[in-house]
């Protein structure tokens, strides 16, 4: 049944002379390409605790649907039936297995987010993301990509995240003792994860030429990133609760360039940057996972000292104005 419906898709995407493949593309890009970003800035210039909520339900969420992914091990559709042709480029830039959607989990997470942030003080914007998760999660299965399942559950597993997270939020809110707690289990639970994923068995199924249908090393490199992410989130959470503690310069004239300049820096190091170098040295495993986590250090760390310094040069100091 779910690759009938993405037969059907596929017949209205021919029959339309895809016309909507690249809105559907664009739609999909953004959720994993620019909107992982957003977190970024709500933590530097808009609303600190909502910026530590974004970050940890995103980071939590992209290494609980790595590591789901690679327990689960679910060939694409196109593997799992050769009538199945996705649009684009996608049976050379997807990563990862199939099930569960990672575009889905990102857009579900972080609109998600936005929506119980916002839906009773601008109800609109709560709608617009609405609306957003399931173009995201449709454009998985219009493309190609994915199939229902595999949209349905992204979109759960980050429903499921997010009220837990919003839970635990609110009892250990100010407990610094608990809040140091749950930063050692979640580095505890890194480490397991990443032994996990490496000591697990993969299914290893070749195709008639004997070459191997999915790499299990190649999709790994996902859920690295996504430990290093997280990694990244819980040290620099922990040096801003003890050392740093940041807070937002409210009225700033130069806070809206600088919150600019650090998303640049911060994409440009994830996609330039860090794979010319770190990951070029260190290899996709541990490279990504040093990667991303020297980019959330980034975010909690150097760049909060910098905002610091630029808008209140004072207090960096040391000295009271």
């Amino acid at each position: 049944m779910d690759l009938q419906y993405l037969l059907w898709l596929q017949e209205i995407r021919l029959a339309t002379g895809g016309i909507f493949d690249e809105f559907f593309n664009a739609i999909s890009k953004f959720a994993v390409d620019i909107l992982p970003f957003l977190p970024f800035v709500i933590y530097w210039a808009v609303d600190k605790k909502w910026g530590y909520l974004f970050m940890t339900n995103h980071t939590a969420g992209e290494l609980l649907n790595g590591l789901i992914k690679l327990t689960v091990c679910a060939y694409r559709p196109w593997i799992r039936s050769d009538l199945i042709e996705p649009a684009g480029d996608s049976k050379t830039a997807a990563t990862g297995y199939s099930f569960p959607s990672g575009h889905t989990r990102t857009a579900s997470t972080i609109y998600g987010t936005i929506f119980v942030w916002q839906k009773d003080k601008k109800r609109w914007i709560a709608i617009l993301c609405a609306i957003l998760i399931l173009l995201t999660g449709f454009s998985r299965n219009y493309l190609g990509v994915h199939t229902p399942q595999d949209v349905i559950v992204g979109f759960l597993e980050s429903v499921l995240l997010i009220w837990i997270v919003g839970i635990v939020h609110k009892k250990v809110e100010g407990n610094e003792r608990m809040l140091d707690i749950l930063t050692i289990i979640g580095v505890v639970v890194v480490f397991i994860s990443l032994a996990y994923i490496q000591l697990k068995p993969y299914p290893m199924d070749y195709d008639a030429s004997g070459a191997l249908l999915v790499d299990p090393q190649k999709m790994m490199n996902d859920c690295f990133k996504a430990a290093g992410a997280f990694m990244g989130f819980l040290i620099g959470s922990y040096i801003d609760r003890r050392y740093l503690h940041y807070a937002i310069p409210e009225g700033a004239k130069n806070l809206p360039l600088l919150t600019c300049i650090g998303a640049a820096l911060a994409f440009a190091w994830k996609e330039e940057f860090a794979p010319a170098t770190i990951v070029l040295a260190f290899g996709k495993h541990w490279g990504n996972f040093i990667a991303r986590l020297l980019m959330l250090l980034f975010v909690m760390c150097i760049w909060p000292l910098v905002i610091r310094r630029e808008c209140h040069p004072s207090q960096a100091d040391g000295r009271h104005a």
